[in-house]
């Protein structure tokens, strides 16, 4: 793709930089400019000056999300989980019968803790996107979560955006890392859910 590519801010769809409309800092292409045209006649679609926030300062805000989540997910790991890890566990030099008969629990108890710290996060993430348009991490930063005409992000799309985030990871975090190069700086979850993420202050 040639370096001089641009984006839809609409859409999203890659554009030669000519073949898009400029509507104060956005650039919107011909297949959406008459519906974009309508929406600032609106009133719907205000042109604003977006700054679109950058790979780092979202990794900031992530790792603030993280540190709230692991105090959150130990307490209710502990509360619920504690009481499943039975003594013959934690013996140095288990029989092979009593690691057998161990195995089917600690599978469970797996299962367990995936399952809680999944439904830990995804509330946490589509909660706060959803209704508050971004996670405590992104608030003490700045950031909010948004549409491409700078809309909020309802609740399915929130939740949605959590599940996408999961293949940024598994990609070996490159999902994460295309932010650093994309013209509005999004990660691949923010390409499939048609989000941006941007300073508001």
């Amino acid at each position: 793709m040639a370096p001089a590519t641009k984006y839809c801010s609409e859409c999203g769809r890659a554009t030669a930089p000519d073949e898009l409309a400029q509507f104060g800092d956005r650039m919107v292409c011909g297949y959406c400019k008459q519906n974009y045209a309508q929406k600032l006649r609106e009133g719907v679609a205000p042109v604003t000056a977006v700054t679109y926030a950058g790979f780092w300062i979202r990794f900031v805000a992530t790792v603030i999300d993280g540190i709230i989540l692991a105090i959150v997910q130990g307490i209710i790991q502990v509360a619920f989980l504690g009481s499943m890890i039975r003594p013959s566990m934690m013996r140095s030099n288990p029989t092979p019968e009593e690691a057998l008969s161990t195995l089917a629990p600690l599978m469970g108890m797996i299962g367990t803790v995936w399952l809680i710290t999944t439904a830990i996060h995804a509330c946490y993430e589509g909660f706060f996107v959803g209704k508050m348009g971004a996670t405590p991490g992104k608030m003490a930063l700045g950031l909010k979560v948004v549409r491409p005409n700078g809309m909020p992000v309802d609740l399915p799309r929130a939740f949605g955006r959590y599940f996408a985030k999961m293949l940024s990871a598994i990609i070996l975090f490159i999902g994460y890392i295309m932010a650093g190069f994309d013209s509005e700086k999004r990660a691949l979850h923010d390409m499939i859910c048609d989000t941006r993420v941007v300073k508001v202050r």
